[in-house]
């Protein structure tokens, strides 16, 4: 007992000094409070606060009874809007769209630009340029917090996407290239890395590893192209087109802007051939076609004429220098009034797309002629450049081409195939070749398009938030993900797609997927009008009666007499039945009107069974 009593009498000024440390810290609270409560002027000299949680937007709640001693509810519209703003910029960039999508005050807080420059600057310290548009700082933030490189190798043990190295320096990812060693992305504001692969110790073992280190390799790029085969082995060299800054006389400060063609080495980034070319001329777009020694740079002019230019690569790393001709190509020679908006190429033909929607073909060797229209009928041997127009039903907006085999996507998102099908590269459900663009019907509204060797990606959107990847085509190899003998259907991939793709590309090893969102872009896909759907054309503008060149009001006469010449009711509904399998219907609206004729039918005492008419099916 005495030592009990010794023991308490030692914890009473331990427990004196406790209170007194919980009252110092009661009053700093109580201080702090006071502080708030002068700062915001909301609740007067109320110990506290109570922030009302409905809409801020829906104004005060009417009949809730107020609690003793806990103040008057509050709004949050109350509080000054750079202070919430301020607050709220601290969040993650998926919460703050989720936090935009609960009320219409919260959207117009979540949505302002003061915002969105402060997640710019959290995300991109080093961005000195916000860009332009309509809402350049939430541009710049979703295309910083989007940006993305993901690859999946197709042989070894590990079948799932890895991202790769991600630049502080871009500001989001345009384009990107894989090369035999390495990986380029040019970004938003013209900077080229260069992205290498490098042994890497992970866990005290080396593992070698792609797209791990990045350097810078040029700035002030507009485009990069390199070896169009689908066989990186072949993609030696990396072409850029950039605009530099040149003297206008020697030994002078004057300088003006001229764009130029530098090749790199793709090994080691080194430079070994420069080509500048006269101010006056102005690209946007190269592409490459024809072997090593007769390499052809195609040059798209911001006004929609192509030039071309021929080197030998073989010589490009002799240290010489020579003058080149740059001429214009036939199809802006002999169609001066074509404005084209971009174009792709292979290593033997070259695909042309107008601002108006048309596709031209050049095609330079027989081999390839054949493939993609099946004949040698129009193939001039001496005359490779002269183009070719695909007769298409709608304005196309981009396409892809492999190398015997390409795909088109028109306005109203529908996809359209031509070329080679022997593995099925074409989509279409055989192997049978298509001289001419086949649509691939259960497909609509891609994100992309890719044509390889002998397979062919489409990157679809499955639902709000999801997209998947499919294929068709050639499976060894393990170029289509959960398919190793391939489809002649495009299939469904076993790949995990990130939220935000919308590019990619695969070679003999890998399989790469671009993410990145540009809120000022997207693909202005049209609704098919209901008169296309079922095979009746649109009127002519301009023209006061709809025309109807398909002749389809005759035909629906011819079947109106075809039911008056029958005698008797069950007769009609039978020759009705046959009509409908006649006309151009979906299969849908075909089993709609087959059962409500049945349904007519056994309501008048007949005896019609269910389905097509015997002589339709």
């Amino acid at each position: 007992m005495v030592w009990e009593s010794q023991q308490e009498r030692g914890q009473g000024p331990r427990r004196q000094e406790g209170r007194s440390r919980e009252g110092a810290i009661r009053m700093v609270r109580r201080s702090q409070r006071r502080k708030l409560q002068k700062f915001t002027r909301l609740c007067g000299r109320e110990e506290g606060l109570r922030v009302k949680r409905s809409c801020p937007s829906c104004g005060p709640e009417l009949g809730v009874e107020e609690k003793k001693g806990k103040g008057n509810p509050i709004s949050i519209q109350l509080f000054p809007p750079e202070l919430v703003e301020h607050i709220i910029s601290f969040l993650p960039v998926r919460d703050l769209v989720a936090l935009g999508q609960t009320c219409r005050y919260f959207h117009e807080v979540c949505d302002a630009e003061g915002v969105w420059r402060r997640i710019c600057r959290r995300l991109s310290p080093r961005l000195r340029d916000q860009g332009s548009g309509v809402r350049p700082w939430k541009r710049a933030a979703i295309l910083n917090y989007t940006k993305g490189l993901y690859f999946q190798a197709f042989g070894g043990r590990r079948r799932c996407l890895s991202k790769s190295v991600a630049p502080l320096l871009a500001h989001g990812y345009r384009r990107f290239l894989p090369t035999k060693d390495h990986v380029f992305i040019l970004d938003y504001v013209g900077t080229l890395f260069f992205l290498k692969n490098a042994l890497v110790s992970t866990l005290g073992q080396m593992q070698w590893k792609r797209a791990c280190r990045y350097v810078v390799l040029c700035r002030g790029a507009k485009d990069f192209a390199s070896d169009p085969r689908c066989d990186t082995v072949y993609r030696k060299y990396l072409y850029v087109l950039a605009t530099r800054e040149q003297q206008e006389v020697v030994g002078t400060t004057s300088s003006r802007a001229c764009d130029c063609v530098e090749v790199y080495l793709q090994s080691s980034g080194q430079r070994v051939f420069k080509m500048t070319f006269h101010h006056s001329m102005t690209f946007k777009q190269i592409v490459l076609v024809g072997q090593e020694t007769q390499r052809a740079l195609l040059l798209l002019t911001e006004e929609g004429k192509i030039y071309s230019l021929v080197v030998n690569e073989t010589q490009l790393d002799q240290p010489r220098s020579y003058t080149v001709q740059l001429a214009l190509r036939k199809v802006s020679h002999y169609l001066p009034h074509l404005r084209v908006a971009c174009m792709t190429s292979n290593q033997s033909s070259t695909l042309y797309v107008t601002d108006q929607g048309g596709v031209y073909f050049e095609v330079h060797t027989p081999g390839v002629y054949r493939d993609l229209f099946g004949t040698l009928q129009a193939f001039d041997p001496l005359d490779q450049q002269m183009p070719l127009a695909l007769s298409l039903p709608a304005k196309i907006l981009f396409c892809a081409l492999g190398y015997n085999h390409l795909g088109l996507v028109d306005e109203f998102g529908r996809i359209f195939m031509q070329g080679n099908n022997r593995y099925g590269q074409l989509g279409t459900g055989d192997k049978m070749d298509r001289g001419e663009p086949t649509q691939v019907r259960y497909l609509q509204r891609p994100i992309t398009l890719w044509c390889g060797l002998n397979h062919s990606l489409v990157l679809s959107q499955s639902s709000e938030f999801s997209k998947e990847l499919l294929g068709c085509g050639c499976g060894a190899g393990g170029r289509l993900p959960g398919w190793p003998k391939g489809s002649a259907s495009f299939v469904k991939l076993q790949v995990k797609v990130p939220l935000c793709a919308c590019a990619l590309c695969a070679t003999r090893e890998c399989l790469y997927i671009l993410s990145s969102h540009d809120i000022e872009q997207h693909t202005p896909y049209r609704d098919l009008p209901a008169s296309r759907v079922v095979g009746i054309p649109e009127p002519s503008l301009g023209t006061g009666a709809p025309q109807d060149p398909g002749g389809t009001a005759q035909a629906c006469e011819e079947y109106l007499s075809q039911i008056h010449s029958c005698h008797t009711l069950q007769d009609r509904m039978e020759k009705m039945k046959e009509i409908v399998g006649w006309m151009p219907l979906m299969a849908a609206q075909k089993d709609f009107f087959w059962e409500a004729l049945d349904m007519l039918q056994k309501a008048e005492g007949g005896g019609g069974g269910v389905g097509p008419p015997a002589s339709e099916t």
